[in-house]
């Protein structure tokens, strides 16, 4: 962020009166930023609902597509985020990068409508869409880390993600719900249009921002590696990614077959469904408050663990919903109602952490790896989850990856996490290249 931004960020933050979130609103730059997050993420959790049901529901898609139609939205992430970490390190304006994929994921999620108005919709052309718009999720996401470090200043970072999480739990609120009311009402496909308008005014929201970036890494220095070394070279964040890869892993057999088990072995239907999601829109937005006071009273690293701990437990829900129909729906709601309050609180705390404690000539490097524990290991979680439903059955699938995801919290127990109380300066160490 440029001095005077900086001095704006702590001018309203201490305002007399002024809530510290409220007041980061009144910032241009970050205004601008967190609309174009806020009204993608509407579309995004519609996108989430409406293209498997279109592949279920139109498509006739079994427990295996359903695992492949996830695995190649998520592949991009285990194969392109590191290489693209690096190349955005090189970019002057990761800004216009992020746009570029605005409009790219608006052309790719438009089409499946169009496919469907003229008959010729296939399961391809899903696998097809999935693939690209995680291509250029990717990319927005590797430069998304430098602009929101250029409208924030370091000491809101916390309230600049409790926002935005914020909105992406109350679009996780209205989005499933809304979703479900466009699948009814319109059909599956035809619910997509909403999504892809939405990116497009991400990119006019994104086209207004002016701040100045961190300046890009020399090019002899922006080795794809130097993000894995960093991480190697600093113990805490490692087993922090750790944890949050096996949590992500795990999570993905839940993402992969809920739609599929909720309608076969729940009899959910589209209505019901999108209200379930929203409930964990509304635990999202109770996570959004509890986090920062959270970070306040105990810490930051405590916050982290009760993030994890809080995600996880609640998912136990999911294979155990059984019997009448009413009881069913309260279990798999305060699933997802507790689930999302407690993987907001662990964004929140875990994404201020990392972003103050990673060099800012490193960020999208390491933010690369970041996402390849997050994002990156979810392809293979759903292939597993398509062959093991397949297998096995979907509620003795759902058993392993929901106690799985319990478990995760152990790599942060043995980490340097619990300890950290404030974000950390980015003083840790920075690991030498190697010699060629």
């Amino acid at each position: 962020m440029t001095r005077a931004g900086a001095e704006a960020g702590r001018r309203w933050g201490s305002a007399v009166g002024v809530p510290r979130q409220v007041s980061l609103l009144r910032e241009r730059g970050f205004r601008l930023y967190w609309s174009a997050q806020s009204v993608s993420l509407v579309g995004d959790e519609i996108n989430i609902l409406a293209i498997p049901l279109a592949a279920v529901v139109l498509l006739d898609a079994g427990a295996a597509e359903m695992g492949w139609l996830t695995a190649l939205a998520l592949l991009p992430s285990l194969l392109l985020s590191i290489p693209g970490g690096a190349w955005a390190d090189r970019q002057t304006s990761r800004r216009r990068a992020m746009i570029v994929a605005d409009l790219g994921r608006f052309a790719a999620v438009a089409s499946v409508p169009l496919a469907y108005a003229w008959g010729t919709l296939t399961l391809a052309h899903l696998f097809v869409t999935e693939l690209v718009v995680g291509a250029l999720t990717v990319l927005f996401r590797v430069c998304n880390h430098h602009v929101y470090a250029s409208v924030v200043a370091p000491e809101r970072y916390v309230d600049g993600n409790a926002l935005l999480s914020g909105s992406r739990s109350a679009a996780a609120v209205a989005g499933p719900s809304t979703g479900g009311a466009l699948v009814q009402a319109l059909s599956a496909p035809f619910a997509l249009l909403v999504d892809a308008v939405t990116y497009l005014v991400s990119a006019l929201c994104l086209g207004g921002i002016r701040a100045q970036e961190a300046p890009p890494a020399a090019r002899g220095e922006s080795g794809l590696a130097d993000g894995l070394r960093w991480v190697k070279a600093n113990r805490t964040p490692a087993l922090l990614l750790a944890g949050v890869a096996m949590l992500s892993l795990c999570h993905t057999f839940l993402m992969t077959l809920f739609v599929l088990y909720g309608t076969t072995v729940l009899g959910l239907g589209p209505g019901v469904l999108g209200a379930v999601f929203a409930a964990f829109g509304l635990g999202g937005l109770a996570g959004a408050y509890v986090a920062p006071r959270a970070v306040r009273r105990i810490g930051l690293g405590p916050t982290v663990v009760t993030g994890f701990v809080g995600f996880s437990l609640p998912l136990l829900l999911v294979p155990l919903a059984d019997g009448p129909m009413p009881l069913v729906i309260a279990a798999v709601s305060a699933a997802q109602l507790g689930a999302g309050c407690g993987v907001t609180v662990l964004d929140i705390a875990a994404n201020s952490y990392l972003i103050a404690v990673i060099p800012p000539t490193l960020r999208s490097r390491v933010m690369g790896v970041v996402q390849t524990a997050n994002f990156g290991v979810r392809p293979v979680g759903a292939v597993l989850a398509g062959i093991l439903g397949s297998v096995l059955g979907l509620r003795p699938t759902l058993w392993i990856g929901t106690v799985g995801a319990v478990l995760s919290v152990l790599w942060i127990t043995a980490s340097g996490v619990p300890r950290v109380r404030k974000p950390p300066g980015s003083a840790v160490a920075t690991p030498r290249r190697a010699s060629s």
